[in-house]
């Protein structure tokens, strides 16, 4: 009867050390920007590999949005400053258009230019709101001190 706890107890341990060590490999990936498409003050990037939780796609935007204004000029705000960035999934790439619900980019010059909408995360700057971050579950709000606050839906 020993035996058989002592085996129980390692299967689990060893479960769980398995687990612990795919959940640190997704959380550590970098996010990969396959493309970039905009339009005026709107922006469309679409990504693989973006963190899971929502705390961890605002903080990734924050650590980032530096380095996406140098390399793709991320966002473009208008003249009053505002601005709207979206990240998309890109999934199983580029498709044509069912004539529905795909996004299309007409920036492309093709007919594979559409991707199925999987909105990961919309970050959106106005004078009269600041800026926020709209997900899934609700609103985040950057307030001025820096402290966040979610309204949900």
């Amino acid at each position: 009867m020993r035996a058989i706890s002592k085996k129980i107890i390692y299967t689990l341990l060893f479960s769980g050390c398995i687990i612990s060590g795919y959940s640190i490999w997704l959380s550590l990936r970098p996010v990969a920007i396959f493309s970039v498409h905009k339009k005026n003050n709107y922006s469309d990037i679409l990504v693989k590999t973006f963190p899971l939780t929502e705390k961890g796609r605002i903080n990734w935007w924050m650590e980032n949005k530096s380095k996406l204004k140098l390399k793709y000029d991320i966002p473009t705000p208008s003249e009053d400053g505002s601005f709207t960035v979206i990240f998309w999934s890109f999934g199983e790439g580029y498709k044509e258009t069912d004539g529905y619900d795909r996004l299309c980019f007409e920036d492309m010059k093709t007919k594979i230019n559409c991707i199925d909408k999987d909105s990961m995360m919309m970050v959106k700057y106005n004078k009269n709101t600041g800026l926020y971050f709209r997900m899934d579950s609700g609103i985040y709000y950057l307030k001025d001190n820096g402290e966040m606050v979610k309204r949900k839906y």
